[in-house]
């Protein structure tokens, strides 16, 4: 009699692959494919080997590809975005108090952060980011844009001593908060923080509140820290001590705390960061463009400190593009410590990835393709000019592929973008949507 072949394990799709990029562990595999069932990895092989075993309704070929984790934006304002180019070239505290926060205080509302999240959204997730990490105000417009898109985001709720359109002051903030944690962790793709502004813009009793909240719901904490020098010199005029120094007194500093830009740091703030276990933000564009200064990454990374890369917001950046910031944060760190072997290729798509996933306590789920994580991956072509021939597939990942050579992206193993186009909104109503903005905040500008 003879044998039966063993039936093949069903599957909801199989995606394969020239070349793999897991980046856990650090490896290529060539000619590869993801099972993937029930928006979760079950099996990484050689494609022979996974269609021998495993069948699927569903199945994506990619002869010309890199497929990889989708990237992890640690830092956004998204709903900024609607303020893309509305104030350029000049100094934080400038653009800040003249421009920023004078618009905001007028327009922002739940329906202003819907529309310029979900635009923001669109913009991510078209350049092959599946997960970002927000910090603005009405965070549950915010959570609801990425829900209903699709998309993986980590919310964090603003905390600020001075009134805003979002709350009264930072006590308000915390409750607001504490009021809509419940209802956010309802939804599956969106987890939350607390976003205590900056040093400067909340007083000790409102971090202390911040810490209390935090340990009570166990939720991370992210904050805009030593982003200026003029931000540490003014710390030390009022406190006698460097914000670092005084969130560590406060208790604030742990694994779970994400603190961002610090592009000043000295001798014993990397020990403060090394020894409190924080993550760090690295936001090169906006920071260079804002003139703020350089964050010492290759000084960061020597030190064993997390470090995850972001894009800031639309507005000081001007764009969300992970490939390019990771390509700057790259050829930054070289050019600033004269070392071409500083930061190189790996280190940089790991930042970028599994490092931010990370540091946003996400690394359980997203930021690597493993065996029982969800399928947040990305196909990049290469069979492009700018990116043949193809020696080393991660240097051409870093080094110069352009968000326009991301065809394929799949958040939980459902397909947002399938070659090149959006599955699910349509770009001509938020291009609307946003455009009833721009024109409300033309006429406040020139009827301040």
């Amino acid at each position: 009699m003879p044998i039966q072949p063993a039936a093949k394990t069903r599957v909801d799709q199989i995606i394969s692959a020239r070349w793999i990029i897991p980046v856990r562990p650090r490896t290529v595999l060539h000619h590869h494919a993801l099972a993937i069932a029930q928006g979760r990895i079950v099996a990484i092989g050689p494609r022979d080997e996974i269609l021998d075993n495993y069948s699927a309704a569903e199945s994506t070929t990619l002869d010309q590809h890199v497929l990889m984790p989708g990237f992890v934006n640690a830092h956004t304002h998204a709903a900024m975005t609607l303020m893309r180019g509305l104030a350029d070239d000049l100094p934080l505290l400038t653009w800040l108090n003249e421009h920023i926060w004078p618009v905001e205080g007028r327009f922002v509302s739940p329906e202003f952060v819907r529309t310029g999240t979900e635009l923001a959204i669109a913009e991510m997730l078209r350049g092959g980011t599946t997960t970002f990490n927000d910090m603005y105000f009405f965070p549950e417009a915010a959570a609801l844009s990425a829900q209903d898109m699709g998309m993986r985001a980590h919310i964090g709720h603003v905390i600020m001593d001075f009134p805003t359109a979002y709350a009264a002051n930072a006590d308000a903030c915390l409750q607001a908060a504490a009021d809509l944690l419940p209802r956010l962790r309802k939804l599956p793709l969106i987890r939350q923080s607390l976003a205590p502004h900056a040093p400067y813009t909340v007083a000790d009793a409102g971090l202390r509140g911040t810490r209390e909240l935090a340990e009570a719901e166990q939720l991370p904490i992210h904050m805009h820290v030593h982003e200026t020098a003029h931000e540490v010199e003014e710390a030390l005029a009022l406190h006698g001590q460097r914000p670092l120094a005084r969130l560590a007194a406060l208790g604030l500093l742990n694994p779970r705390f994400l603190a961002v830009h610090m592009t000043q740091l000295d001798a014993d703030d990397l020990r403060i960061c090394r020894d409190s276990g924080l993550h760090i933000a690295h936001c090169p564009e906006s920071n260079l463009k804002l003139g703020s200064g350089i964050a010492p990454i290759v000084r960061i990374r020597q030190q064993g400190i997390g470090l995850a890369i972001g894009t800031d917001g639309a507005a000081s950046n001007n764009d969300l593009d992970m490939l390019g910031e990771m390509r700057t944060a790259a050829l930054l760190a070289k050019g600033i410590s004269n070392d071409p072997t500083a930061f190189p290729a790996w280190e940089a798509l790991e930042a970028a990835t599994l490092d931010g996933a990370e540091a946003i306590g996400w690394g359980d789920l997203t930021g690597s393709l493993e065996i029982g994580k969800a399928a947040d991956c990305i196909a990049i072509s290469l069979d492009h000019p700018a990116t043949f021939p193809v020696y080393d597939p991660v240097s051409q990942v870093v080094y110069c592929a352009g968000r326009d050579q991301v065809t394929h992206v799949w958040v939980e193993g459902k397909i947002r973008i399938c070659q090149g186009l959006a599955m699910d909104w349509d770009a001509s109503v938020l291009f609307s949507r946003a455009q009833n903005w721009v024109k409300r905040i033309r006429e406040r500008d020139q009827n301040p």
